[in-house]
């Protein structure tokens, strides 16, 4: 049920219908199956092929989370950050982009990162948003080189070092980032990290 939820959803081997797909996919999460209550949430959150409705996209988040889905435990700690479907709270966002950080899920690294660079719903912490955002980045995840290249480049909270913004922007630039096309593009205008 859920694979073929999955093809309807991404139009593999079958016409893409996301109607379809909401229909395999809630079989699938009534039976408690995680990845199916995740891409349902999805659908919910993003009212494709079902109206769209937060609350129920955070139920289904939690449930997928619970059972230690990564994609899940980041979803709905992005729901608990921006008070999607729940009551905002800073400290339940970052105790599950924590939970989904741990096994490795790139979107919850970034996020936690933030959390810590900005000190909302934990410590304010430097070091951790520097680590968290470096494993981002080392699976490829253009937000998280953008947002250490600033670090980086407004020298604030880590010395200034114009050449590790610079290389982290043209990475994520690479990566279609258009906010650090634009940030690799003054670099280049300056002269910092490159030659002008």
């Amino acid at each position: 049920q859920f694979n073929v939820g999955i093809l309807y959803k991404q139009g593999r081997g079958l016409p893409q219908d996301y109607t379809e797909a909401a229909a395999w996919l809630t079989k699938s999460a009534g039976q408690g199956y995680a990845h199916a209550q995740q891409s349902l949430g999805l659908l919910y959150e993003y009212g494709d092929g079902v109206a769209q409705d937060y609350e129920q996209a955070a139920a289904l988040y939690r449930q997928a989370a619970e059972q230690g889905d990564a994609v899940a435990q980041g979803n709905i700690g992005l729901m608990y950050e921006l008070g999607r479907g729940v009551a905002q709270d800073y400290g339940l966002a970052a105790q599950w982009y924590e939970k989904g950080a741990q096994q490795g899920d790139i979107a919850a690294q970034n996020n936690l990162a933030r959390l810590y660079e900005d000190g909302l719903g934990v410590a304010q912490d430097i070091g951790q948003a520097v680590y968290w955002y470096e494993q981002a980045v080392a699976q490829g995840h253009a937000d998280a080189m953008y947002n250490l290249g600033l670090l980086y480049e407004e020298g604030t909270a880590l010395p200034r070092d114009d050449a590790k913004a610079f290389a982290l922007y043209e990475r994520a630039a690479q990566l279609g980032l258009a906010a650090a096309q634009d940030s690799l593009g003054l670099l280049y205008e300056d002269g910092l990290g490159t030659k002008q």
